[in-house]
């Protein structure tokens, strides 16, 4: 008796989807390692005939451990076994992405919506200040043949985050009949929009000081892990350290699980900060107050940088986040600030990235030795520095004391009256967990100014001023 044609196509449908899509998967895979072995062996007629963004020159295509080997034989780097041994973990992450590349939404995607399988593991890179953490990892990102990659600051990652979030919520059309609760959680969907666009994301600086990112964290890289994204990330603290004493921290400690379980993690401290050896230039861009006329020499400097604008020295409004936010005194993409107008004020990492978009070169007057008893400006030139220098501004500064002794390490003993007020508006009694977070101890702030005057040391070079004309040639 012949099988209906309803039959047939129940049949059909029980067949094991899940192990079709792992074939095919494994069917894409085997092309990809075939074709890249026919490239290998006609190496001369794709240079000759194609030319992508997936093909790199020859010792690019090596990886990270030749690109290394080469600047040290160059002398461009002093060899360093540290650096070595960390070279040889991103080499690993280099040869497992080769061959992968996690699904793009499609049919199958769509049937089998879940976790990516077989993964590589990405690598976490920490130590102190200085030692080649972000140099080692931009030396991979550029020799990876990858078309979906980012390398980003983690902070202005969170940034965008919080923005696509915000986005979401606002978009979102909710049922005004119903009384009951209508949750949505756009985490998920803002995941999935990155992964779509990006699966190998490479984080400098990844730090936790902010309690609205320590919350989503955990829900937002298990949803971009699950997606199939590698992550390399660098940073100053073990993952263990990560948001060491904030708010609410027993919420945050199941991330640290998850980034460990996907990410290898890997020390860099040999001890030397490269920054503080590297040679000032020739022109200063440093000025003590007390040891020179600062505002004359400012001012002759912010003149010579005006003559290369298209443009008169005039106030500058900046629309950051719906709000706006003038500086007095600009000249095309130069600013001539004070301490007062970007650290007195509430910025913050949006309005400081804004800032970093809009000028290639930004003069701060009048900088004071900072100490926890003016805490908030001294956190938010923390943030500028990290900005500025992530984006290859160009600073010129002024100040009280030398950079080496900007900032005033002494602990405060007891809660200001600011503080007090904030601890009573959250509940939080003197004596238990949260009343020794950084919020309020100033840890943090001290933790990451060793990070700050080291890169206000390399701010100064030749090499970091030279740095902003070559990308953006």
């Amino acid at each position: 008796m012949m099988a209906s044609p309803s039959c047939s196509v129940f049949h059909l449908c029980n067949i094991n989807f899940k192990r079709l899509y792992q074939l095919y998967l494994h069917s894409n895979r085997i092309s990809r390692l075939w074709l890249r072995s026919s490239f290998n062996v006609r190496s001369y007629a794709v240079k000759s005939s194609l030319q992508t963004d997936e093909l790199s020159s020859p010792n690019l295509s090596e990886g990270p451990i030749s690109i290394l080997q080469e600047k040290i034989r160059t002398g461009e780097l002093m060899p360093d076994d540290y650096q070595k041994q960390i070279a040889e973990r991103l080499q690993r992450v280099y040869e497992d992405i080769r061959t992968y590349s996690p699904p793009r939404r499609g049919l199958f995607y769509k049937l089998f919506k879940g976790k990516v399988e077989n993964v590589p593991l990405g690598l976490y890179i920490h130590g102190a200040v200085g030692g080649g953490k972000t140099m080692l990892m931009d030396l991979f990102f550029n020799c990876c043949e990858v078309r979906r990659k980012k390398r980003v600051h983690f902070h202005a990652f969170m940034l965008d985050v919080h923005s696509r979030i915000h986005e979401l919520k606002k978009n979102v059309v909710r049922d005004h009949s119903s009384t009951k609760p209508q949750p949505f959680d756009p985490i998920a969907p803002v995941a999935e929009a990155i992964s779509e666009k990006t699966w190998l994301i490479c984080f400098d600086e990844f730090q936790v000081t902010d309690i609205g990112d320590a919350m989503i964290l955990k829900r937002l890289f298990t949803e971009l892990f699950n997606h199939g994204v590698v992550v390399v990330a660098t940073s100053n603290r073990p993952p263990d350290d990560l948001y060491k004493n904030g708010l609410q921290r027993s919420n945050f400690v199941p991330f640290i699980k998850i980034l460990k379980d996907h990410c290898e993690v890997a020390s860099l401290d040999s001890g030397i900060d490269y920054r503080l050896k590297s040679i000032p230039g020739k022109e200063r861009t440093y000025f003590i107050k007390s040891e020179t006329k600062a505002d004359e020499d400012l001012d002759k400097i912010f003149k010579i940088l005006c003559s290369h604008e298209n443009d008169i020295v005039r106030p500058r409004v900046l629309t950051i986040l719906g709000r706006n936010v003038t500086f007095k005194k600009t000249c095309g993409q130069v600013m001539d600030t004070t301490f007062e107008e970007v650290c007195d004020r509430p910025l913050g990492a949006s309005d400081y990235l804004q800032m970093s978009q809009a000028f290639h070169t930004i003069i701060i007057r009048d900088i004071p030795q900072m100490s926890l008893k003016m805490k908030s400006q001294a956190r938010r030139f923390i943030t500028l520095i990290d900005t500025l220098y992530d984006n290859r501004v160009r600073l010129v500064m002024s100040a009280d004391v030398s950079h080496k002794n900007l900032f005033m390490k002494e602990r405060a003993d007891d809660h200001t009256d600011e503080h007090r007020m904030l601890m009573d508006d959250l509940n939080i009694q003197h004596g238990s967990e949260n009343a020794s977070a950084n919020i309020f101890t100033g840890d943090e702030e001290i933790f990451a100014f060793d990070r700050t005057v080291s890169r206000l040391s390399e701010m100064q070079t030749k090499e970091y001023w030279q740095q902003w004309d070559k990308q953006h040639r």
